[in-house]
C-alpha cells in the first residue's frame, strides 16, 4: 500500500515522496537514505519505505537525474 513519487517540479536535495493510506513521508536519497519529513505515516510504514528506497536507491537516483538533470544531483 505504499506509493513512491519523484515529482517533476521539485527542489533539491534529491528525494522521494512516499504516500500510504495514513500519511506521507519524504526521504532524501544520496549516499544515505534519510527521513526528512513525516506527515502521519505510521512508523512501520516509514521503516518499510526506507528499506524499499535503500534497495532501489540506484533506480530512484536515475529517475531524479532523468527528470531534473545532473546539475541538480
Amino acid at each position: 500500500g505504499l506509493k513512491f513519487y519523484v515529482y517533476t517540479r521539485d527542489h533539491m536535495p534529491p528525494h522521494v515522496h512516499v504516500i500510504s493510506q495514513d500519511g506521507e513521508a519524504k526521504f532524501q536519497v544520496g549516499d544515505e537514505v534519510a527521513l526528512i519529513a513525516n506527515a502521519g505515516m505510521k512508523a512501520k510504514d516509514v521503516k518499510l519505505a526506507e528499506s524499499i528506497i535503500e534497495d532501489n536507491k540506484e533506480n530512484i537516483t536515475n529517475a531524479w537525474t532523468r527528470i531534473h538533470g545532473k546539475e541538480n544531483r
